[in-house]
């Protein structure tokens, strides 16, 4: 069974329901015949690569809130994250173009790499005090921490047509399966999960796809509806 997952490394929801899914997918009998593939989505699709703001002065733009409710959102954000066992930098993080990341991704993908790498990425973006979008050589520097040839890398962030394709074509089919934020979940081509949702509806959802066959069809926690996410306006902040 394949999962397809379509992330940003910009989305906090999509750092936090990687790791609720894998709880979950531990859990699955079935889990060693699983394949997860990562898709590409970018929250800002038309940001300049040198585009950098804070992220909090991101989020007052987005949502038109104060400073100190963006922060009190970034808190919560946090909490959420330690829940889950994830480091999570409430201040001083930067916000830009991750265009770069997922072309590297596709590459990591070639080589069977592509979980080692987004996994490097986000901690990178949530949890260490130096930016991710500080110059190309820190995204070699990531990179090669996945396990991928630094000059490899080095020359696919050289050239903008490599990969640029596959990035676009993931994010159309995105579009095309109704796919409007991320983190989102396609199971077997039988069943999508919009959003981070609590690992018992991963498992659900895991056992569903195995064991029936049927067109996609949404899955959503009984009273909450789709869980948190991030879409072109933004991230929703949690209030729990």
């Amino acid at each position: 069974m394949r999962v397809e997952i379509w992330t940003d490394i910009a989305c906090p929801w999509c750092y936090v329901g990687k790791a609720r899914f894998e709880k979950a997918l531990g859990a699955f009998p079935h889990r060693d015949e699983v394949e997860v593939v990562h898709r590409s989505f970018e929250l800002d699709p038309h940001r300049a690569k040198g585009d950098i703001e804070p992220v909090l002065g991101m989020l007052t733009k987005k949502y038109g809130m104060s400073e100190a409710q963006a922060q009190a959102g970034e808190n919560n954000l946090g909490a959420q994250a330690a829940a889950e066992g994830l480091e999570y930098r409430t201040e001083g993080r930067d916000h830009g173009s991750t265009f770069d990341m997922h072309r590297l991704l596709h590459l990591a993908k070639e080589q069977g790499r592509q979980d080692e790498l987004i996994n490097v990425l986000y901690r990178a973006n949530f949890a260490e005090e130096r930016s991710v979008f500080d110059g190309d050589e820190r995204l070699v520097e990531l990179a090669a921490a996945a396990g991928l040839d630094a000059d490899e890398a080095r020359a696919v962030l050289a050239d903008p047509a490599r990969y640029a394709d596959e990035v676009r074509a993931d994010e159309r089919e995105a579009a095309e399966l109704g796919a409007n934020g991320v983190p989102f979940f396609v199971l077997d081509r039988r069943y999508g999960v919009s959003g981070a949702q609590p690992a018992e509806v991963f498992a659900q959802a895991l056992e569903q796809a195995w064991s029936s066959r049927a067109p996609l069809t949404t899955i959503a926690a009984a009273t909450d509806g789709d869980g948190e996410a991030c879409g072109p306006d933004g991230c929703a902040v949690p209030q729990r």
